[in-house]
């Protein structure tokens, strides 16, 4: 018998698998993996060469509502370092970078289950010469996803997207925790400084008056002795002061992102951490909690993880219903042409994905109970942070009304000198009570200032006049 007629028809299903094997493989443009390593002396280059007056930092401040005349800035104030801080420090770089690995599973999430295609050869021992001794076959798998699958899994990606969109605002937010915290340290640290010098000064004059009434026989050296101790008390707390100047400054340089070098050569305005009461708000106001409520990102970022809970439950549910396969094939066998279809699917429907439901629902009770947690937390903040704001203001008010009566007093001892009813001693230490004063309120406007920083970061929200807003914040974080 001719075999040709049983031949040919052979060949035909194999030429035809491998062309679409082939035409699958060059159709398929290929990544190819490019290493990365990490150059440590480039970063630290990079690090250290940080300038805040380079030209993307000023478009970046023109962007946020500077004009060009203000630049470069001449005393940088505390918005304009907070500025710098959302602009060089690297951390928000590292929350950027986690909310885009957080967008790119959103596309993986909305993928869609890919065919799989196989196919096998075979080949007898030829013990019937009648028939081809050869076997191809082709098959392809095709899923079907059931019970709204991928599109839970799009919604659970995407609460996972805005919560790390999210952390990235509040990881701004932290910044400016930072930078006001250290630059309120630095402003009362240098206030005390000047403050210090001055007290110093009185000091001197006072050890003076007793060494030259000694010199006269006109004093004991008890007093004198006391006024040198008292003085040198003074130096070693003046000298602190000093030393921790240059502490205060790297913590500050650390926050900005930017080299202490590079710090020292901008110049700080001083505001001596004067706040002014009349504009905060009122630190009895019924919508503080509201506002904190409303504006905490990390609140937000609760809710965000609870819709996660959510989305999971659900494709949990949805996972009770099986997923189907459908799967066509067609086979050459030894001379026969065979076209099959196939179905399969995971017999889910027998137990209901029970176990996985019920961890769901426990995930999600976890979630609920710490979202409680939290914003009992978050209420607990305010209210602490508003009576120490409180405390702080009257604070202030009781030193500012001993300063101005310390004021009297030293206006009234210098009246009585220039009408000869005191001497030169008794006025300078008014004027030195006069500084003490001027003292206690500067460490009053520090306090106020620092209570204000934590009340602000309670509710996330500024109580004065600012441009820098928590809306702002989330708006200008996302790309430099």
């Amino acid at each position: 018998m001719n075999n040709s007629a049983y031949s040919r028809p052979a060949t035909t299903p194999k030429a035809a698998l491998l062309s679409l094997l082939c035409l699958g493989i060059t159709a398929c443009g290929f990544q190819e993996y490019i290493a990365k390593p990490i150059d440590t002396t480039a970063l630290t280059q990079k690090i250290t060469s940080r300038r805040a007056d380079n030209n993307q930092f000023h478009q970046y401040l023109i962007n946020n509502g500077y004009a060009s005349e203000q630049l470069p800035i001449q005393q940088w104030k505390l918005d304009d370092l907070i500025y710098c801080a959302l602009f060089f420090n690297p951390s928000l770089d590292i929350a950027r970078a986690q909310w885009r690995s957080a967008e790119a599973a959103k596309l993986t999430a909305a993928e869609m289950r890919l065919p799989t295609i196989g196919g096998q050869y075979s080949k007898s021992n030829n013990a019937s010469e009648e028939i081809s001794p050869h076997a191809y076959g082709l098959s392809i798998d095709i899923p079907i996803e059931t019970a709204n699958k991928r599109n839970i899994r799009i919604e659970s990606a995407q609460h996972l997207a805005e919560a790390a969109k999210l952390r990235i605002a509040q990881a701004a937010w932290q910044l400016r925790n930072e930078v006001t915290k250290t630059f309120n340290e630095h402003q009362a640290n240098r206030q005390q400084i000047k403050l210090m010098s001055k007290e110093r000064a009185y000091r001197q004059d006072i050890v003076a008056i007793y060494q030259k009434r000694i010199d006269l026989g006109e004093s004991s050296n008890v007093e004198l002795s006391r006024a040198k101790l008292q003085l040198q008390t003074l130096n070693t707390e003046l000298e602190s002061k000093q030393r921790n100047h240059l502490v205060l400054l790297a913590r500050l340089a650390n926050s900005l992102g930017l080299s202490l070098t590079q710090l020292e050569q901008m110049q700080i305005a001083d505001t001596t951490n004067t706040v002014d009461t009349k504009v905060l708000v009122n630190p009895t106001a019924p919508d503080l909690q509201t506002r904190a409520l409303l504006n905490r990102l990390d609140i937000r970022i609760a809710l965000e993880r609870y819709a996660v809970a959510e989305a999971k439950l659900k494709l949990e549910i949805a996972k009770q219903y099986p997923d189907i396969v459908i799967s066509p094939s067609y086979a050459y066998e030894f001379g026969d042409k065979i076209w099959s279809l196939g179905l399969s699917s995971l017999m889910t429907i027998l137990t209901k994905n029970k176990l996985a439901i019920a961890e769901a629902t426990q995930l999600r009770e976890v979630e609920a109970k710490q979202f409680e947690a939290l914003q009992a937390n978050v209420i607990s903040e305010v209210n602490v942070a508003n009576a120490k704001l409180e405390q702080a203001i009257q604070l202030l008010d009781n030193k500012n009304a001993l300063y101005q009566q310390q004021q009297i007093n030293t206006r009234r001892m210098d009246n009585r000198l220039r009408a000869g009813e005191s001497d030169r001693l008794e006025l300078t230490y008014a004027k030195l009570e006069e500084v003490i004063a001027e003292q206690h309120i500067a460490l009053a406007n520090a306090q106020l200032a620092s209570s204000t920083n934590d009340l602000e970061n309670a509710i996330q929200a500024p109580l004065a006049e600012s441009n820098i807003t928590n809306e702002k914040i989330e708006n200008l974080t996302i790309t430099k």
